[in-house]
């Protein structure tokens, strides 16, 4: 493919970042697949190469300077110039005001925010480099806002600001920063949400869907199919938005 390129995507191992990983390893691009535990991500490594397509397992802290510097020139040296990134790492550690603890906030702070500013921060270099690059951030409709959330809301709120801000700094050089903000998808943090509260999965999702306008609710697929245009070579002319896919109107 001549348009293929090297990715990262970060909180790969499952969820979202899985089905983005995968997705762009469909369109032609070398994935490395990153997560806090190298072991977590061989199953998707896995997947791709037996799709057909190539990827690297690569385990690195997000949060951690160092940890993140480490992995973006660990994937230079092993598979090329990363022109690619999708800062989708993210933790919840829900709890209302009045009982969040400092803990709770700067853990949620330093995966979504500090893990996103590290890894493009480090990643740019080779996109500017190159004259070319794509980075998208993954926010939430919980940006605007969401009960329980105030750490997760202000860190996905924040990532839009962020993004728009990459898009003004970088677009001379040919990189171009976009924001996802999903609604509700089914995986593994949505399912321990339902847990949490003591509610099974599929009734959870069932009241979920009741509250959406297309009447479902969303699968990783859905993220990666949007990842997937911003990442394109067509997609040139598109930067510093946020597109909400949340199955229906959101801001």
């Amino acid at each position: 493919m001549n348009d293929s390129r090297i990715a990262i995507v970060t909180g790969a191992a499952r969820g979202i970042g899985a089905g983005v990983a995968e997705r762009l390893a469909a369109d032609g691009h070398v994935v490395a697949v990153l997560d806090l535990d190298e072991e977590a991500c061989r199953p998707v490594v896995e997947r791709i190469g037996s799709a057909g397509g190539r990827a690297l397992a690569v385990g690195a802290d997000v949060s951690d300077e160092a940890a993140a510097t480490a992995a973006v020139d660990r994937v230079a040296a092993e598979l090329g110039a990363p022109t690619i990134l999708v800062n989708n790492a993210g933790i919840i550690r829900d709890n209302l005001l009045f009982k969040m603890s400092v803990d709770d906030w700067d853990a949620v702070m330093g995966v979504h925010l500090r893990g996103a500013f590290l890894m493009s921060r480090a990643a740019q270099a080779h996109m500017t480099r190159a004259g070319w690059g794509r980075i998208v951030n993954l926010s939430s409709t919980s940006a605007l806002g969401n009960r329980g959330q105030a750490n997760y809301a202000a860190a996905k709120a924040g990532m839009q600001g962020f993004t728009k801000t990459l898009a003004l700094e970088l677009g001379k050089f040919g990189v171009t920063a976009n924001a996802i903000a999903p609604g509700f998808i089914e995986t593994e943090m949505t399912q321990a949400t339902a847990e949490r509260i003591g509610v099974p999965f599929d009734e959870f999702k069932a009241h979920m869907a009741t509250e959406i306008p297309v009447a479902r609710t969303g699968v990783p697929a859905d993220i990666a199919h949007a990842v997937s245009f911003f990442a394109s070579e067509g997609a040139g002319y598109v930067s510093g938005q946020v597109l909400y896919v949340a199955g229906g109107p959101k801001a």
